[in-house]
């Protein structure tokens, strides 16, 4: 008898327990991010790189900072392309991403342009100076202009899959050669200092080559 009542008991708990939680909101837990360190540039063809960073071909980057935490912003080239932004839409936090899949949004006017991310994960923490000031991103990428930080489990695997160190100063004299040949009916649409195009060249082309500028350096 006295264990069938201690079972009865341990049951009756379970279920106040249960009834209880029930109806309760989840907690979404989130990693608290500090700001980042300033990261060590180099001159490369003409490009300031920073140091460690990974780059995905659709002009994001990423940083590993440990504890499968990869946080990760818009590189220099994609923010003198779109120059002032508007606003930046990110994914909600606790929604899982994949390398290459939309992560978050930039907007200028009725512009639109889709970021993808260069790590497969979580979305744990979005920059909260940047949702204040979008054009943070623009005005230092690199920095305090970083866009989220995702938990990534396969962190090492992804960063193998992008561009890093000695690629990166080719890839974006290469990036800007495309960039020129598209937008050659356009008067000094590079600059000749840094190797990047002037801020908001996308916003001053027409809506055709806008879209084939978006698709072409952007994937999407």
């Amino acid at each position: 008898m006295t264990i069938l009542f201690v079972l009865l008991t341990f049951l009756v708990i379970l279920a106040i327990t249960y009834s209880t939680k029930r109806g309760q909101p989840v907690v979404k837990r989130t990693v608290m991010i500090g700001r980042p360190a300033a990261p060590r540039m180099i001159g490369d063809m003409g490009f300031e790189i920073p140091q460690g960073y990974g780059f995905h071909p659709g002009h994001t980057w990423v940083l590993d900072e440990g504890s499968q935490n990869a946080r990760v912003g818009m590189d220099s080239f994609a923010a003198n392309l779109i120059g002032r932004i508007d606003r930046i839409e990110v994914a909600e936090l606790n929604r899982w991403v994949r390398q290459g899949q939309k992560v978050w949004s930039v907007a200028r006017g009725g512009m639109t342009v889709d970021m993808l991310s260069p790590v497969e994960g979580v979305v744990v923490a979005v920059n909260p100076e940047v949702q204040k000031d979008p054009n943070m991103a623009v005005k230092d990428p690199y920095q305090d202009g970083w866009v989220c930080v995702i938990k990534a489990p396969e962190l090492a695997t992804n960063i193998n899959n992008l561009l890093r160190g000695s690629v990166i100063g080719p890839w974006m004299q290469n990036t800007l050669r495309r960039f020129g040949a598209m937008t050659a009916q356009l008067a000094g649409a590079t600059a000749q200092d840094g190797g990047l195009p002037i801020p908001g060249s996308l916003a001053q082309v027409d809506q055709a080559t806008r879209q084939a500028l978006i698709k072409e350096f952007f994937l999407t």
